[in-house]
């Protein structure tokens, strides 16, 4: 099995690793902590869903920094737990108007029927969010260190923020599908198949430029962090 850490191992050749890696956070655990993150931010009371959000999003980011055998400074989890962006206002002011826009803004939403559960679910997303890239990152993170410190959690979060922005606007390239092998069915059945699998790809494929957008904003994080050339 491949190390994520070498400091996570024994001097001993021959010894079994002090740390194994368990296993990634999957899409079923990550959609009961975006449940929790849906959940947080449907309490109509004030302060209380950001306070209940940070911490199920801290809860999210400890358990996939654990999977992957990486530790969180203080700082790095309160930067990525935090529910507002970075460089949003936080002040009591701040907190109050936001709250009462979104209470405006749900109870508007409810007098659409069912299209009204919309808005609930952007806490579900932004969790889901979280979960996933942050687990891409930690997947494919360079070096060795055993611990994101707050700089480092600063330029993933921003990564974040940018990609949930920019996500229409990559094109990712797309997977070689599958072609039918001795296909016996009729062309009505054929489209109708063909377009209940587009729609069950869905997901999917917003996914792909979502990873996309974040792998592109992580190389622009990096260029800034180092500056421009001399």
């Amino acid at each position: 099995m491949v190390q994520r850490s070498s400091l996570l191992q024994s001097t001993d050749p021959a010894a079994e690793p002090l740390v194994q890696p368990a296993p990634v956070v999957g899409g079923g655990r990550l959609g009961v902590y975006a449940a929790f993150g849906a959940a947080a931010g449907a309490l109509a009371l004030p302060w209380l869903p950001d306070w209940l959000s940070s911490h199920v999003r801290g809860a999210l980011v400890h358990d996939v920094a654990v999977r992957h055998c990486v530790s969180l400074s203080p700082e790095a989890r309160t930067v990525l737990a935090q529910p507002l962006a970075p460089g949003a206002h936080r002040g009591i002011a701040a907190r109050a108007a936001r709250f009462v826009g979104a209470r405006l803004a749900a109870r508007a939403m409810r007098s659409f029927g069912p299209i009204g559960l919309i808005w609930p679910l952007g806490g579900a997303l932004r969790t889901y969010v979280l979960g996933h890239l942050f687990d891409r990152y930690l997947e494919h993170r360079a070096g060795h260190a055993v611990r994101v410190d707050e700089r480092e959690a600063t330029r993933v979060r921003r990564a974040m923020e940018a990609a949930l922005t920019r996500a229409f606007t990559v094109d990712p390239e797309p997977p070689r599908e599958p072609a039918s092998i001795d296909d016996h069915r009729d062309p009505a059945t054929a489209m109708i198949d063909g377009l209940l699998g587009r729609a069950a790809g869905i997901p999917e494929r917003l996914a792909r430029r979502l990873d996309a957008a974040f792998d592109e904003a992580l190389r622009l994080e990096g260029s800034i962090a180092q500056g421009p050339p001399e």
